[in-house]
């Protein structure tokens, strides 16, 4: 999977080290939240956490919590995270 696999639909926020989009599957038109966060000026410890972020979303299935469908790294530069979009939006 790559992000050429995804139309970019809104930003949804931005955070310190990433940007959230919501994303539409061009295969099948099903829209996901793709998380984009950057790893170029991150230390050692901050890539080791972005890391284990994946590791924990692809380990939590429970119907509160957002699902974790993919993750893999385009150019070289961005670790991309494919989560379920939430059209009813957060519950703040």
């Amino acid at each position: 999977m790559s992000v050429d696999d995804f139309t970019i639909v809104a930003k949804l926020g931005t955070g310190s080290y990433s940007e959230v989009f919501k994303v539409v599957r061009k295969s099948d038109n099903q829209p996901y939240a793709l998380k984009k966060v950057s790893m170029e000026n991150l230390s050692q410890k901050e890539r080791e956490n972005a890391l284990n972020e994946v590791r924990i979303l692809a380990s939590i299935h429970h119907e509160n919590i957002i699902g974790y469908k993919d993750a893999f790294v385009d150019q070289g530069k961005f670790l991309c995270i494919i989560m379920d979009y939430a059209s009813e939006g957060d519950v703040y």
